[in-house]
Parts: structure tokens; sequence; C-alpha cells
């Protein structure tokens, strides 16, 4: 099974993230556009893992679900990786927050002791909206760039669980189909004594 940790978008800022991102896909209608029912932040790309694990998965990242609090995520301008200049991957960003940032630790700290790889890069918060399969001419690469500065995306939202998700990969594209959700737990507060 091809597997991955993400917060889901509430279905309001899916929306409204896929409308603010019109002019980008008018801009460069070559890319392979996320639909809007597929926009959520990946925490970890987990890759091909045996079925048999899922329970073992399950159990360890609703454990690191438990230990964080619900995080408010705030979705707001366009870029691409790695730049402007030679965009693969168009983004809508998500504001770093130092919760966020925990969650994605914690996340990584418990798929290296299952066995997976740590992410190499620095966490970048963000939702794929969507890819380029080769260069643009310099003409679509400021187009496009143009129409995302001229893009307006700004929503927030409060993420309520990290969820557990399959890729199922098809001649139709990948279908994303959620496994298991694990709420956040807000810690109690403390008491004077």
């Amino acid at each position: 099974m091809r597997l991955f940790l993400a917060i889901n978008l509430p279905e309001e800022l899916r929306r409204a993230t896929y409308e603010a991102a019109a002019p980008l896909r008018a801009a460069a209608p070559e890319a392979r556009w996320v639909r809007e029912e597929k926009l959520h932040l990946t925490l970890k790309f987990l890759g091909d893992v045996p079925e048999e694990r899922v329970g073992e998965l399950d159990e360890a990242f609703g454990a690191v679900a438990t230990a964080h609090r619900a995080v408010t995520l705030e979705v707001a301008r366009f870029g691409a990786f790695p730049n402007w200049r030679r965009p693969r991957v168009v983004w809508a960003g998500v504001v770093p927050d130092p919760r966020l940032e925990l969650l994605e630790h914690d996340v990584e700290l418990a798929g290296e002791r299952l066995g997976f790889p740590v992410e190499g890069r620095p966490f970048r918060p963000h939702v794929t909206i969507g890819r380029l399969r080769g260069p643009l001419p310099d003409e679509g690469r400021q187009a496009l760039a143009a129409a995302a500065r001229g893009a307006r995306l700004r929503g927030s939202f409060v993420a309520g669980s990290l969820d557990l998700m399959h890729s199922d990969l098809s001649t139709r594209g990948a279908a994303y189909r959620r496994i298991a959700a694990h709420p956040f737990t807000a810690f109690a507060p403390l008491r004077s004594v």
C-alpha cells in the first residue's frame, strides 16, 4: 500500500484554494493540476508499505497525534519548488508555525523508529496544487509567476487530526483514501496548587 501522513484541509478552504489558483491553471494548462478534493498538507510520505504493517503504523502515529494539541494553520500565497525560474511543483504556502514544526518533527522520529528514512530536506509546509513535467518556455514561466503574484489566497483552519492516507495509483491518476484519522489531544491545563 502506498501510504502517507497528512493534514486534510476542510472543504471550504480546499474550494477557496482551488478557486484562487484558477489564474495559475490558465497560465500553465500543460501542468498536472491537483483536483480540489485532493488538496492536503503532506507531513510524511511513507511509500509502499506491506498491508500487514498498517496496524503498527496506525498505533505509532496515533500516539504522536495524542501528544499534540490541535494547531491553527494558515494557507497564504502561491510559490514553486525549486523556484519560479525552474518551477517543478506549484504550491499554496502554509505559514510556518512552531506547533506544526514540532508535529512534523515527532512524525519524523516515529517514522524513523518504524524504519522509514528521515526526510533530508528542511520542512517547508505547503499544499501541492500542481506539477510540471518539463521546463516551461520563458514566457510561460513569467506568466505563471505573474499569475501567482496576482492571486489572492488567505485562509485558516484548525487542524483536528493527523490522517494516515492511502494513495491508489491508476491510469486516471492517484485516488486518496483516509485509512485512519488520529485526533489531536489538547493537554489538560496546569493547575496551581
